[in-house]
């Protein structure tokens, strides 16, 4: 079995197929996890009521080398979170959403103003091209979101959602060209590498990512967000907009650094949108 199965899933998808001694061990998992990555063989198999052959034989029905091995692959799915073993409390309703992005944009709004926005600002002002770097939902959407703000005011920005066409580009830039690479995290091995291969030659990189995180130390320029998930793990991630905060703020300052050749890109967008679409003029651009 590969290292990156979730051993729980397995688990259930081949709970059908066990013998009936070893659907008590099972159980026992489903019971007690924890008990059962810390004891022996024979605590296991007196806890699940089985004899110790049976949790060997169990060990190799889920597709474990051993009963090592099985605990091993346990203790890696702990590892990820126990929230996502063990039900939380729901969260209070679907509008919960609002109130729990209020309060990731109300933690972010304190660090962003603490944070370089202005030499933020003055290297993706001055670039030849500014380049956007993002893998994963959340960034990908997000690159390509910043790409749709920042072309509309004039500037040469292209979007690169993936994980290999960042390196890929990285490897070609000119100490004229600024990255602006996104990840909550900080961790994600694509985006550090991406991130140092463009300053190897001469780049700037602006990091929109986690203060403190690989893809920071990597980084000329920080805009720090910090996200604040619940245990609740079905509710959609609050970090996203943490980050399309930080974009607009970015968009807003670009924009303002030149009213008037922002104002007639806007205004010739405008125009181009409503003789297409028709509508009242209080339509957004493009959205």
């Amino acid at each position: 079995m590969s290292q990156d199965i979730d051993i729980l899933s397995h688990i259930t998808a081949s709970f059908a197929v066990l013998r009936d001694a070893e659907k008590k061990v099972a159980e026992l998992i489903y019971d007690d996890i924890d008990f059962v990555t810390e004891a022996s063989i024979s605590e296991i198999a007196a806890r699940a009521g089985v004899s110790d052959a049976t949790v060997t034989r169990f060990a190799r029905a889920v597709g474990c080398h051993n009963v090592r091995d099985l605990k091993t692959r346990l203790t890696r799915a702990l590892a990820a979170g126990r929230r996502f073993i063990q039900e939380a409390d729901p969260a209070d309703g679907p509008l919960a959403v609002y109130e729990i992005a209020t309060q990731t944009l109300a933690v972010n709004r304190d660090l962003m103003g603490q944070a370089d926005v202005a030499g933020a600002v003055e290297r993706l002002d001055a670039a030849r091209q500014i380049l956007v770097f993002g893998a994963g939902g959340g960034s990908s959407m997000l690159a390509q979101e910043m790409q749709f703000r920042l072309v509309r005011l004039g500037y040469a920005i292209s979007a690169y959602p993936q994980a290999l066409l960042p390196r890929m580009v990285a490897s070609t830039l000119d100490p004229e060209d600024v990255v602006v690479v996104l990840s909550v995290t900080g961790y994600t091995p694509e985006m550090i590498e991406s991130a140092r291969i463009a300053r190897q030659y001469g780049a700037q990189v602006v990091a929109i990512t986690a203060s403190g995180s690989p893809l920071a130390e990597a980084a000329d320029v920080v805009l720090p967000v910090v996200s604040r998930e619940t245990d609740y793990i079905y509710h959609p991630s609050a970090s996203r907009y943490a980050m399309l905060a930080a974009i607009d703020v970015l968009a807003l300052e670009l924009a303002t650094r030149h009213r008037d050749r922002a104002r007639d890109k806007l205004r010739r967008l405008k125009i181009t949108l409503d003789a297409h679409r028709g509508g009242d003029n209080r339509q957004p651009l493009g959205d």
